[in-house]
Parts: structure tokens; C-alpha cells; sequence
């Protein structure tokens, strides 16, 4: 009790601060490659309040009530293409990607037991860039294959999905470097264009597994609620669709997300395998579990 009312003394010198002190910090400081509003550091507030008693849960328990607090948070695509490149913190609009990599964060940084906001950035940029380090736009992991072997190289999550699916996936990734005029960042930057082009030719000579569509139901009981799951897609020129956060409701296998058509962070009402086969441009699945 007493800790809680200490907490709660802290919170509220933090609001004043974020009210009366950031603001003039944020506006000295402008060489700091971040970029967030102060709305996003009120929400972090909030998830720290709603998340403090359950600090000591297992991240599993942890990843899926940090998922639920963001349920109807809208949907926005694009939100981390700003120039020059930086951290970008929204909490208050995501897509697929965004959503797995805050509800990562948040949690990572509440296993930390060091709760600062600035703690918080810290993850979220680990997670989000090679080797934790922003120097240019080619830094930030866009594809979700890389983001897996990076972030496995980091130990932050294991990729699951040779053991539980046993499919060779095949790559050919060139979707960014072959249309590199619809990257407002590539678009006349003939160097980072080919610093991209290298990157996907890399990933392409990677080996990578993925669960067929079929086996999803098969091998449900080895998969846990927290998990990171990606959508293998047929497009061609990219390697997943979509991502999003595995729940297991009793028997039932479904997943959180940012649905672009729902336009909010939802709990998908029906199977993931059903998600699947609805789409008609996914074979399967990836898995990561989170190490955190």
C-alpha cells in the first residue's frame, strides 16, 4: 500500500513535469533524432499505472494484458516516415508492426524494473534497428524476416518456426530496392537505395522456415499466447503481409493486431488458421517467442 501511494506521488511530479519542464526540454534538445507528442508520454503514464501490480507476471500474462490495453487504439499506416530519421514513439496510432514492437517494448522495459519513459525508448529503438543504432533510414529492420534474425541475434525473441513447421521458406526480397520511387526516403538516393538493395540480397541467402497453412491446427499446442506471429504472403518481392500477437483461448488459436480494415487494434474473433485461409494471398505462418 504504502509503495502504491509512493508511486502515486511520482506520477503525478511526472505529469507536472511533462506539463510544465518537457516541453521547453523537447524544444532545447532538438538534435535528439525522436520524435513523439506529449499525449504519448501521458499514455505511457497510464500503462504504467494500469500495469504496476501486475509487474511480477509472467511475460506471457504480461505481453497480452499490454495487447488488451491498447484494443481500439486506431489504426494509422506510415507513421514512422519522417526525415531525418529517428526514433519515432506513437502511442496513440499504430499499424501491425508498431503494435508488436510497443507491446514488446512496454513489456521488456517493465521486466527491466526500470519503468523511465527514457527506458522505454531504449527497447523500443533496440527492437526496431539494427543493432539498436539509428544512423540512416537502412538502419530501421522493414522487413519482418530481418526483424526476427536481428532481433534473435539481440536475444530478445527465438524464432520457432523450423521446429514447429519444418517448411524451407524461400525469399526474394526487392519490393523497396525495384521501387525505390515510392520511398519518399530512396526516391533520387541512388547510396541508400543500394545500401537497401544489399540489405534484401542478404536476407535473401538466409535460411528461413515458416508453418504451412495447413499444419497451423496441428501444431496450435506448441505455440503460446505472447508470440509473435507473421502472415507469409504470395506477393511478390516481400515475405510477410502482416503481424501480430498470439492468444490462446483455451483451444481456440487466434491473435491481437492492427487490422488495416477495422481500422483499430482488435482481438480477431475468429481462428488464426480461418484468418489465413480468408486472405487468399497467405501459405502460412512465422513464429517468434519472446526471450524477455
Amino acid at each position: 500500500m504504502v509503495s502504491k501511494i509512493i508511486y502515486d506521488m511520482k506520477l503525478k511530479f511526472l505529469l507536472f513535469c511533462y506539463l510544465f519542464v518537457y516541453p521547453f526540454v523537447m524544444d532545447a534538445q532538438p538534435q535528439k533524432q525522436s520524435y513523439m507528442m506529449l499525449e504519448d508520454r501521458f499514455i505511457y503514464d497510464r500503462y504504467i499505472s494500469y500495469i504496476y501490480n501486475d509487474y511480477n507476471s509472467n511475460s506471457d500474462e504480461l505481453i497480452i494484458k499490454t495487447a488488451k490495453f491498447f484494443l481500439n487504439t486506431p489504426y494509422v499506416a506510415n507513421t514512422l516516415e519522417l526525415e531525418p530519421e529517428g526514433l519515432v514513439v506513437n502511442l496513440r496510432e499504430l499499424d501491425c508492426t508498431t503494435f508488436l514492437e510497443t507491446v514488446y517494448s512496454l513489456v521488456m522495459t517493465v521486466k527491466s524494473r526500470e519503468l523511465s519513459f527514457e527506458s522505454f525508448k531504449f527497447h523500443l529503438q533496440k527492437i526496431r534497428y539494427r543493432n539498436g543504432v539509428i544512423n540512416d533510414y537502412s538502419d530501421r529492420l522493414h522487413y519482418t524476416s530481418d526483424w526476427m534474425y536481428e532481433n534473435q541475434s539481440k536475444k530478445i525473441v527465438k524464432m520457432k518456426s523450423k521446429r514447429v513447421g519444418k517448411s524451407k521458406l524461400d525469399l526474394n526480397l526487392y519490393i523497396m530496392s525495384t521501387n525505390f520511387d515510392k520511398y519518399r526516403q530512396l526516391k533520387g538516393n541512388e547510396d541508400l537505395t543500394n545500401k537497401i538493395k544489399g540489405i534484401e540480397q542478404t536476407i535473401n541467402h538466409r535460411k528461413y522456415y515458416y508453418i504451412p497453412t495447413e499444419k497451423i491446427e496441428k501444431v496450435k499446442n506448441k505455440l503460446k499466447s505472447g508470440d509473435m506471429v507473421g502472415f507469409v504472403t504470395t506477393i511478390p518481392g516481400i515475405d510477410i503481409s502482416h503481424v501480430g500477437i498470439i492468444y490462446k483461448d483455451g483451444e481456440k488459436l487466434t491473435f491481437y493486431h492492427a487490422s488495416s480494415s477495422l481500422k483499430k487494434v482488435v482481438l480477431h474473433q475468429g481462428t488464426l488458421y480461418d484468418y489465413v485461409k480468408s486472405t487468399g494471398k497467405n501459405t502460412g505462418i512465422v513464429v517468434c517467442r519472446p526471450l524477455f
